[in-house]
């Protein structure tokens, strides 16, 4: 069963590359909607999947791939390379930040069924750090002042989606009654752990900024 699953995954990754990019990450947007909705509702809802192969495995290729798929589509583009920086200094700013600040005043829980470490405070911090990282981007590449609204923007939403990965991959490792989604990195929770945030950012933040190119800039 591993080795068709594991099959299925690489024919589906491979077919990535010849669906249109619009497409893929709109269907993401759709499903990370979706899956802030299952988060905001656990345990409520979670029945239909719970115990059913097939959906928990139709959820593993709705994580990665589209995150590979943005990760990929990143790197082909011009400047692809600084804009991955961009992303990833967006999502580590972001969890520390969360991190300290709710470490110093974490009061009011964000998800307490589904990760009761994480606070409405580490939250509101993890969007201040993105606020004044897409500032500095901005600056530092020395984009038009007009277009920073935009960069902002999808920092931000890019960022919120990340927390929504890391609460995600908590509730799936939640309801299996796991503490770390895998041995392979031992101390830090797995491999999956590591990437969570990633899942999702990478997906919305290449659906943001292809919405905002072609149909608001």
């Amino acid at each position: 069963m591993r080795l068709l699953y594991i099959f299925i995954m690489g024919w589906i990754l491979f077919a990535m590359l010849f669906i249109p990019t619009g497409f893929v990450f709109l269907v993401a947007f759709v499903l990370w909607v979706a899956a802030t909705m299952m988060v905001a509702f656990y345990p409520r809802g979670s029945q239909w999947w719970a115990k059913s192969v097939f959906w928990r495995g139709v959820m593993g290729i709705f994580v990665l791939v589209p995150c590979w798929a943005a990760l990929n589509y990143i790197r082909n583009q011009e400047s692809g390379f600084y804009a991955l920086l961009f992303l990833f200094a967006l999502i580590w700013g972001a969890d520390i930040g969360a991190y300290f600040a709710g470490k110093k005043w974490g009061k009011h829980k964000l998800a307490p069924l589904v990760s009761p470490g994480k606070s409405v405070e580490g939250f509101a911090a993890a969007m201040l750090v993105t606020f004044i990282i897409a500032i500095l981007a901005a600056w530092w590449t020395a984009l038009p002042v007009r277009v920073w609204p935009g960069c902002i923007l999808i920092a931000l939403v890019t960022v919120a989606f990340s927390v929504i990965g890391d609460l995600f991959e908590s509730m799936l490792k939640r309801q299996a009654g796991l503490k770390d989604s895998g041995k392979l990195l031992p101390g830090h929770g797995g491999l999956l752990d590591r990437i969570d945030s990633l899942t999702a950012a990478a997906p919305i933040f290449v659906f943001t900024a292809w919405l905002l190119s072609n149909y608001v800039g």
